[in-house]
């Protein structure tokens, strides 16, 4: 056992953005423990005992490679103590590290920091989710495919047993941080995660909450990063004796959205020093503003040409304010699509809804520009031919252009946007 005292939380100093090394598998025969799966407790004497017995058991059962569970006591003040001390004597691989101060991200962040395992995981002490879920959960991350893992229970494929109250906190939840923090990863709060020493050494550091945001924080900063994580649906079971205070967690919540925003849009995370090395194209960040120019404006070109075609089908039947929007409507759904996958590098289904949205909040823009200019055109020069309309209409486009760019750059997409070092 080791107590941990409050100087030895000081955080550590941000490290120079050098490269990660590039993932590579572990090897198959480790003689130290692989996996390090960290149990953060407070007051839980009647819990934890059959919780870790269950996960050793389970671990020995299943689990290919050495392994060791650690017991972070969070400055218990009841019989807890005194069980984790037992299972770590009874148990092989099984220690126990006791805070004196409170927080479940103080919690991992300790524990975290001292481990040499190379993968390093943590799970409730509730055992809320299906420990068959903990070798998928680690699988990417010894095979090198991933560099964190989370379970998630809003996936398709997760079983949850929950009451109406917390699956819409959850949802609410998750859903304000995909709008305001523009994130990718479903569940931020499952608790049940992964993550490869080597990007936990660089990652922890610059989180700053050391109590329930603790995850969302690491979470928000790798992705932004461009760290691959990756998600495995969970069967889960709410535990009715949950001890968190909802309404003081939602609140240092919401304060721990403003301040990781307001860190972001300032650039005070050295998020390069978070790049994978070695030609590890998931690991590097996206194209900068030269390149994401040149592939906008390809996608611009082909939708402009679509847009056209479109217009001049349309314009007979419809009249020239109809057909604009139409046509306007659906060159701005495939260049949407288009920009999302091409100029800003975005893959897969998830957000791809709230990036239409945000598309189609642009498209509007767009729309404004090129029907006031034909309302201007016709207002001022009633004959004026469709030659004329189409000159007016190219000339708005292009100003609508210009503008839909840096919407899709700083609003659209913002988690794709390359951000140098900076001093945090």
């Amino acid at each position: 056992m080791r107590t941990v005292r409050r100087s030895a939380l000081i955080d550590r100093p941000i490290p120079e953005p050098s490269a990660l090394p590039r993932r590579a598998p572990l090897p198959a025969h480790h003689p130290d423990p692989v996996l390090d799966v960290v149990v953060p407790v407070y007051n839980e004497e009647s819990g934890l005992e059959p919780c870790v017995r269950r996960l050793h058991a389970h671990l020995c059962e299943t689990f290919p490679y050495a392994f060791r569970i650690t017991i972070a006591d969070n400055a218990s003040t009841d019989g807890t103590p005194r069980i984790a001390a037992r299972l770590a004597a009874e148990l092989p691989g099984t220690d126990w590290i006791r805070l004196d101060e409170k927080g479940r991200g103080r919690a991992l962040y300790t524990a975290w920091s001292r481990s040499r395992a190379p993968v390093l995981a943590y799970l409730d002490v509730d055992l809320s989710t299906d420990l068959a879920a903990l070798l998928p959960l680690v699988a990417p991350l010894i095979s090198g495919h991933s560099d964190i893992a989370i379970g998630t229970r809003l996936a398709r494929g997760s079983r949850v047993v929950r009451g109406p109250k917390r699956e819409i906190i959850s949802r609410c939840y998750n859903g304000l941080l995909r709008s305001t923090l523009a994130v990718g990863f479903s569940d931020a709060q499952c608790g049940f995660k992964a993550v490869r020493r080597d990007v936990a050494e660089r990652l922890l550091p610059l989180v700053k909450d050391r109590e329930w945001f603790f995850d969302t924080e690491l979470l928000v900063i790798a992705e932004r990063a461009g760290l691959r994580i990756h998600e495995v649906p969970v069967d889960w079971v709410d535990d009715p004796d949950s001890r968190v205070h909802i309404l003081s967690t939602a609140l240092a919540d919401l304060r721990g959205m403003a301040r990781l925003g307001r860190a972001l849009a300032c650039g005070r995370l050295p998020l390069t020093a978070l790049r994978r090395s070695g030609g590890d194209l998931d690991g590097q960040l996206p194209p900068g503003l030269a390149r994401q120019l040149v592939r906008f404006a390809a996608v611009g070109a082909a939708s402009t040409l679509c847009y056209l075609l479109l217009y001049t089908v349309l314009r007979p039947a419809t009249g020239a304010q109809a057909a604009n929007a139409l046509a306007l409507l659906a060159s701005a759904i495939a260049n949407t699509a288009a920009n999302r996958r091409l100029t800003f590098g975005v893959r897969g289904r998830g957000g791809a809804l709230r990036h239409h949205l945000k598309g189609l909040a642009a498209f509007l823009v767009g729309l404004s520009l090129t029907s006031g200019s034909l309302a201007v055109l016709h207002h001022s020069a009633p004959g004026a031919g469709r030659r004329i309309e189409l000159v007016t209409l190219i000339a708005a486009n292009l100003a609508a252009t210009l503008l839909r760019f840096l919407l899709l750059r700083a609003w659209v997409f913002p988690a794709r946007r390359t951000t140098g070092p900076s001093a945090p």
